[in-house]
């Protein structure tokens, strides 16, 4: 069926054959071509006020820039929250009015408002509280917003209880009685959609005669940025805000980014898996071990020394994080094999060790959900004493759901999420009750994944095919990353020509076709793992291989290289 669609497409919309392989690969239909391939906004761009709340969120908004209000803007620690403080923090200050940003300090505060930090900006003269990418289950924090007078609108994307709390406003497409079907959006997505809605009432009331409006447009780099690193699936608007927000980006106007890019020795024009592996993490170095409030202040920066100074101290800091989590790494993954050796089934690792640093433990989830295929939670020790921890998890397992029901039923003293991440803190005596409770509610959920883990190739390549005119084909079906995943091509009986470890536990090798065309392949973090071992054993023989294309721009030509996901030998 796939096969005679994508003859479909190629006949019908003249794309390349391997392009309409890739399209009919991932559902596209023949007449949805046009749209998928160049995904436009003023096309996908939904009425904000599908989003329950969003009117009256708007309404207070605009209040607060009329009047001239501070606005406290409230935001978590990661690049999604920075981005969303950042999003909302330019509105307002194109607008004339007053705010105030506040980053929790991971560690000290831990995740979502608190009263402490409340009350501080009341005392400093907020009129107004809105946090972003947090909140949706801040239930006394907010309860003290308003013992202080002080009015809040929450602007989130985590999943949400029955219960909510008692605010103006709560915009959250996965609130449950929210029917609007944008519950693929990360929190920058809301507000964005908040803030055409604000523009709009604003625009209604006058506000705007006679002064320019801020583009909003101009902001979707942003919003791109938060929805790449947030790892949310790129479907619909998702794919028409990152691919708008890339080519805002590479205009470099904004300081802040235009510095990290530098910092993080990005000469050409970003593409979507920079923002994931090269900007993401340095913005998130902030909230990890830092100061969680330079990314904000990065990316709403408009002088360029300090955008320098700051995007030089996020680059270090992020070397910093990479040694802390090395150790922690090796470590989670020791505890997880004697676990497994006693349980090789076990649907869920939970690691964890007082020694790590808890602005680490997400990373050293996500490395043990890549090397063991099942969810993973890594929990260190806070300053109460209670573990906290991330959990990261494999698709159809949802992992803030279980954690949720997890606080519901006493386990946990908090926690949430969404379905491929989530974070909780627990009492260390329940730690054995919890590792059972998760274990046994997502076993289920882990058992259906494993049945249908299996590595799904769009098509097969030579080396001599995979060449930059190729490649730009394949790219016109991107962004690609969660949900949307690159595409995969198998390699058949190429000769390893070369094979070595290279770098921080990279391995590579060159694979030779039959007409003599090098292709060069690289494998991260694959030494010492069964995927390594296989390519430097495979050197001067022959070897199926099998992963997705990449430009490598090295010394001012263009090559594909590929990266390496699976090896397997030839038969006979």
């Amino acid at each position: 069926m796939a096969a005679t669609i994508a003859t479909a497409i190629a006949q019908g919309h003249g794309v390349p054959d391997v392009l309409a392989r890739v399209l009919a690969g991932r559902g596209v239909a023949v007449h949805e071509v046009p749209g998928f391939l160049a995904p436009k906004l003023r096309d996908l761009l939904p009425d904000p006020h599908q989003l329950r709340g969003m009117q009256d969120a708007a309404a207070r908004l605009a209040d607060a820039v009329l009047a001239g209000e501070i606005v406290a803007i409230f935001g978590d620690y990661d690049v999604d929250g920075a981005c969303s403080a950042a999003l909302l923090a330019e509105y307002l200050r194109a607008a004339g009015t007053p705010y105030l940003i506040h980053i929790p300090d991971r560690i000290i505060e831990g995740y979502g408002p608190n009263t402490e930090a409340i009350r501080a900006l009341a005392e400093r003269g907020a009129k107004l509280l809105v946090t972003v990418d947090c909140g949706t289950m801040s239930h006394e924090p907010l309860a003290e917003a308003a013992r202080l007078q002080l009015d809040a609108v929450v602007l989130d994307h985590h999943q949400a209880p029955e219960a909510l709390p008692a605010v103006v406003a709560i915009v959250n497409p996965n609130r449950q009685d929210d029917l609007s079907g944008l519950g693929h959006l990360c929190a920058a997505g809301v507000v964005f959609l908040t803030l055409v809605a604000l523009n709009r009432e604003l625009r209604v009331r006058g506000f705007w005669t006679g002064r320019a409006e801020p583009d909003l447009l101009a902001s979707l780099d942003l919003v791109a940025l938060a929805t790449v690193a947030d790892v949310v699936p790129l479907h619909g608007l998702n794919r028409a805000f990152v691919r708008q927000g890339l080519t805002i980006m590479r205009s470099r106007r904004r300081l802040g980014l235009a510095a990290l890019f530098d910092a993080a020795g990005l000469a050409q024009p970003p593409e979507c898996w920079h923002l994931g592996f090269l900007v993401g993490p340095r913005i998130n170095a902030g909230g990890r071990i830092g100061d969680a409030a330079l990314g904000s202040r990065l990316l709403l920066s408009n002088d360029a020394m300090e955008a320098n100074r700051i995007a030089a101290e996020l680059d270090r800091l992020n070397r910093e994080r990479q040694e802390i989590e090395k150790t922690a790494v090796a470590e989670a993954e020791a505890q997880a094999l004697r676990m497994l050796d006693g349980a090789p089934e076990a649907p869920v690792i939970v690691a964890a060790s007082p020694d790590w640093h808890p602005g680490i433990v997400g990373l050293v989830a996500a490395r043990l959900k890549e090397r063991f295929h099942r969810p993973a939670f890594a929990l260190a020790t806070n300053g109460d004493g209670n573990l906290v921890g991330s959990a990261r998890s494999v698709a159809g397992a949802d992992i803030g759901r279980a954690v949720r029901a997890a606080v519901e039923a006493g386990i946990a003293l908090k926690g949430g999420g969404h379905a491929m991440a989530a974070g909780v803190t627990l009492a260390p005596a329940d730690l054995p009750r919890f590792r059972d409770f998760v274990a046994a509610r997502l076993a289920d959920a882990v058992a259906q994944a494993w049945l249908g883990d299996a590595l799904l190739i769009d098509a097969t390549l030579t080396a001599g095919g995979a060449n930059p005119g190729l490649f730009a084909a394949i790219e016109r079906a991107g962004p690609f990353g969660a949900g949307q995943p690159e595409p995969t091509f198998a390699f058949a009986d190429h000769r390893v020509v070369d094979a070595r470890e290279v770098g921080n536990g990279h391995v590579r090798m060159r694979l030779k076709s039959g007409d003599g065309t090098i292709l060069n392949a690289v494998a991260f973090r694959a030494a010492g793992q069964p995927l390594g071992r296989a390519m430097l054993a495979a050197l001067g023989g022959t070897l199926h291989a099998a992963g997705t294309l990449c430009l490598d721009r090295w010394g001012g030509g263009e090559r594909v290289e590929l990266r390496v996901c699976d090896v397997a030998a030839p038969s006979g």
